[in-house]
């Protein structure tokens, strides 16, 4: 996954890689509002984050196969909105709880870069 830079000129030449964990992290907090074909899960990070972010289908598809191997996301074809078959991903119960873990360590961890770039000294 990439942030882009807030100079759209930039285009994607300098998108940064993000802290590893939080595609899983927001991939599960997307299948909280419902279930979601993959394409829409990557569609609806990159809305919700102002078009900061953008999930690249190599990192999308193999997080979803993760998080689904894990237990926390199930998935099931059906036919989409354009009336094609597509994989529908949905958040399980341990994926709930699993969601709840990573956004406790996430506010931790911006707490803690917040810390090291605003020290109180």
């Amino acid at each position: 996954m990439k942030a882009a830079t807030s100079n759209p000129k930039d285009g994607y030449r300098n998108r940064v890689e993000l802290v590893q964990g939080t595609l899983d992290m927001l991939i599960l907090r997307t299948l909280q509002w419902g279930a979601q074909h993959g394409h829409g899960i990557g569609q609806a990070i990159r809305a919700n984050s102002g078009e900061l972010l953008q999930v690249e289908t190599g990192s999308l598809y193999p997080a979803l196969h993760r998080l689904e191997k894990q237990g926390w996301i199930s998935s099931e074809w059906k036919t989409s909105d354009k009336n094609q078959r597509a994989k529908y991903y949905d958040l399980t119960k341990n994926g709930k709880k699993q969601l709840l873990a990573q956004q406790s360590n996430w506010e931790l961890f911006l707490k803690a870069v917040k810390g090291v770039m605003r020290p109180l000294a």
